[in-house]
């Protein structure tokens, strides 16, 4: 309860045997605090999150290196909470280790930690390596999570302190929006720039789900959503059309609409128990039909703004050795 709106960081450095430390990268997660970081896409440098924020998770990371006397990589990771308007920062975890988020950094970056990390290791300082400087990349670097989900018909797509994803892409743009984009290409869950979206989303996501529904009417969304959250977008001036769900036994209903190839991207987050095998049947269908999707809402806003960037600038690829020169 505590970190259910909080922001999530994970943070890879190294330690030389001179007492040096060396932040490698600050990767700001995009699903909230709670999902499994494994299961959160990322993005390198962190997108929201103000200098001083960074800066503080930076000290911090060094001072416990520092105390836990560590040569070679450790990974930390936080929670940042707002407060009266300010961000508190919590220490979810420290591991005096490789992270499984070290190849990313490097790519992101340039620079091959575990290489660097194995030298420290053996004795080598980070000066003798010629690691002077942290490197903040003028670029962003999104890293998102590939779900073996259509390999199991039926089974609930939900995130959460579980790890489920068996694989790992990146997209990198200059555009936070974009690079976001080309990850969900690349992660098999490509973003569309016209059609319909389902929107139906809990109680707690109603506020926050009415700011993603007007921005997708903004870009020219048609928006079909069930009951409450219906009502709700009706009542602040949205556009909306209503339709059924599964259990009002009434035709046709949300699944039919899918089926019809007549649903282009769905936001739905997990809300009652009564709706809840509703909700199960809507995200496994979703995976079925190979129809984009968010399971919160999160990842509802970065998807928002992918799509704005891909209405709105070109579409370009680069190599990664152009971004390292």
């Amino acid at each position: 309860t505590l970190f259910r709106s909080a922001i999530e960081c994970d943070v890879d450095c190294l330690r030389d045997p001179t007492g040096r430390t060396f932040i490698g990268g600050v990767m700001e997660h995009i699903e909230q605090a709670g999902v499994h970081s494994g299961d959160s896409a990322c993005s390198l440098p962190p997108y929201s999150l103000s200098k001083a924020t960074v800066d503080e998770i930076k000290r911090q990371t060094a001072a416990m290196a520092g105390a836990l006397n560590v040569v070679g990589l450790m990974n930390v990771q936080f929670a940042i909470q707002q407060k009266d308007g300010q961000d508190v920062i919590f220490v979810l975890e420290v591991n005096p280790r490789a992270s499984r988020t070290v190849p990313f950094v490097s790519k992101a970056t340039g620079i091959q930690l575990a290489k660097v990390a194995a030298r420290c290791m053996a004795g080598q300082s980070l000066a003798s390596q010629g690691i002077t400087k942290e490197v903040t990349p003028p670029y962003f670097s999104v890293k998102e999570a590939v779900f073996p989900f259509v390999k199991f018909p039926g089974v609930d797509t939900i995130l959460g302190p579980e790890m489920k994803s068996t694989g790992e892409v990146m997209g990198i743009d200059p555009d936070w929006g974009m690079a976001y984009a080309k990850s969900q290409i690349s992660a098999f869950n490509p973003l569309p720039t016209t059609g319909n979206v389902f929107l139906s989303v809990s109680d707690r996501d109603k506020d926050r789900a009415v700011a993603v529904a007007r921005d997708l009417v903004e870009l020219g969304f048609s928006i079909y959503s069930t009951g409450g959250t219906h009502t709700r977008l009706l009542a602040e001036g949205i556009p909306c059309h209503r339709v059924y769900k599964v259990l009002e036994q009434a035709r046709p209903n949300v699944i039919d609409m899918m089926k019809n190839n007549e649903i282009h991207f769905i936001i739905n987050t997990p809300s009652t128990h009564e709706s809840r095998a509703d909700e199960i049947l809507i995200r496994s269908t979703a995976i079925a039909q190979k129809i984009s999707h968010a399971t919160n809402l999160s990842a509802a806003e970065a998807s928002v703004k992918a799509m704005r960037s891909l209405k709105t600038r070109e579409f370009t690829v680069k190599s990664i050795q152009e971004y390292h020169a």
